[in-house]
């Protein structure tokens, strides 16, 4: 367990640590891009002058001038730039302040000098990592946009998947979550489904991230357990969610459709007031078809249930009586129970959608045009909007 004290822990040490949570990279980035800590005795090679300084220093018992804390500083940001890691560089100073400290000097003045020396030796270190952090997160952000949104040259964008964690070698899926509030990586909400997601698969390729307030994750298309467990993790840290997942497709541009895919499923389970937390496009390839041609949609609503618009009421009653009924399986008694209605009052009302209509919702050969057209409302969002 690393003890270092956290005046002595670059903030942006702990910045890095808090942010890694939100997806899956290669190993902790320093300023210099490389992923792992120099070697334990590269860090001598940044106390340049300590020795002299603690010397003089500690045996005056004065404070660091200006120009010996600027030289902390730049050799701090030098260390991080080489990809030193903290520890060792602590380790370093305090063996230093141990090994090379002025004969007679009070203990006291030379401890007083390791941490003025440890100070401005982090400040210039988390400097620069603060810096790379920025330079990272806007690479990220760049990269998830094109991604989802499948922009920029495909090979390019294929080699900086694998950076990011993503082989595209394999198929993905993207599975979009949609809760009572608008996210972002800052929240708690995605920091806490991350955290948690990331512990259970902690050895799988997975990318989460946040945008336009949903929360997304994007997984190898064989590992549907991961974005099941995406699903429920949402639903039981928001209480109220929806979580759509697109088809697995392959490469770069198989991601964006499948995010595309998403989308479209929380859309037409909105408008066709779907309740399911977990949807699927693969599920639900019939309302695309249905939404592709909206003139002839429109015409199949208009000519099939315009009729409806004239019984008292208006067409909305009638219109749900037909929803419940198709979603009831066509069971008379179990819609009546679901509307609140005897099934002498259902009855009457399918009877009366028929004379409206000419078609009989009992009939098989006829059922199939109202329930399509029921379906087409629903889409259109009609009658609530004119068509």
């Amino acid at each position: 367990m690393d003890m270092t004290p956290d005046r002595f822990r670059p903030s942006g040490e702990r910045y890095l640590g808090r942010r890694s949570t939100m997806h899956i990279s290669p190993p902790r980035v320093t300023a210099s891009g490389k992923g792992e800590p120099g070697e334990p005795g590269d860090a001598e090679a940044f106390l340049e002058g300590f020795e002299q300084i603690l010397a003089d220093a500690a045996a005056t018992g004065r404070r660091l001038t200006r120009s010996e804390i600027e030289s902390r500083r730049d050799l701090g940001a030098r260390a991080a730039e080489a990809g030193l890691g903290w520890r060792a560089l602590v380790r370093a100073h305090l063996a230093a302040g141990r090994t090379s400290r002025p004969a007679g000097a009070d203990p006291d003045a030379v401890l007083a000098v390791v941490e003025q020396a440890v100070d401005a030796f982090a400040d210039g270190y988390e400097r620069a990592q603060r810096r790379v952090v920025r330079k990272e997160e806007a690479a990220r952000r760049e990269f998830i946009d094109d991604l989802l949104h499948r922009r920029g040259d495909p090979g390019h964008l294929a080699s900086r998947c694998e950076r990011f964690g993503l082989r595209l070698s394999r198929t993905h899926a993207v599975a979009v979550a949609e809760g009572p509030e608008k996210y972002d990586e800052s929240d708690p909400v995605p920091g806490q489904v991350a955290g948690e997601l990331f512990a259970r698969f902690e050895n799988r390729r997975i990318l989460f991230t946040t945008k336009d307030g949903r929360m997304i994750c994007i997984a190898g298309g064989h590992q549907d357990d991961v974005l099941t467990h995406f699903a429920k993790l949402v639903h039981t840290v928001t209480g109220a969610s929806r979580v759509a997942v697109g088809r697995s497709r392959p490469g770069a541009v198989g991601i964006g459709h499948s995010y595309e895919e998403a989308l479209n499923a929380l859309d037409v389970a909105q408008r066709m007031g779907l309740d399911d937390p977990l949807l699927r496009a693969a599920d639900m390839l019939v309302f695309p078809v249905l939404a592709r041609d909206r003139q002839a949609l429109v015409d199949l609503v208009q000519h099939t249930l315009g009729p409806l618009e004239t019984a008292r009421g208006g067409a909305q009653p009638l219109l749900d009586t037909l929803s419940v009924y198709f979603d009831s399986g066509c069971v008379a008694a179990a819609a009546a129970r679901e509307l609140s209605l005897s099934v002498r009052a259902l009855t009457y009302r399918l009877a009366r959608i028929q004379a409206l209509t000419g078609n009989d919702p009992t009939d098989p050969t006829h059922r199939y045009t109202l329930q399509t057209a029921v379906i087409g409302a629903r889409l259109l969002e009609w009658p609530g909007r004119p068509l």
